[in-house]
């Protein structure tokens, strides 16, 4: 088992991470929680920059 099936924190890819600082600081903790939970419920083990620009078309940023 996997932190991921802990619900704990995922592993981000350095692409991925670069993306998240492109979004406001003030709502980044919760954008990476939100982006985290759409990882695992596409059974991820890591956030990519695509899973980000993802979430970003979801979420409406």
């Amino acid at each position: 088992m996997n932190n991921s099936d802990l619900g704990g924190v995922l592993p981000w890819s350095k692409a991925a991470e670069m993306k998240l600082q492109n979004i406001p600081y003030f709502v980044r903790t919760q954008a990476r929680q939100r982006i985290e939970e759409l990882a695992r419920q596409q059974a991820l083990d890591e956030v990519t920059p695509e899973l980000v620009e993802q979430a970003r078309s979801e979420f409406g940023q």
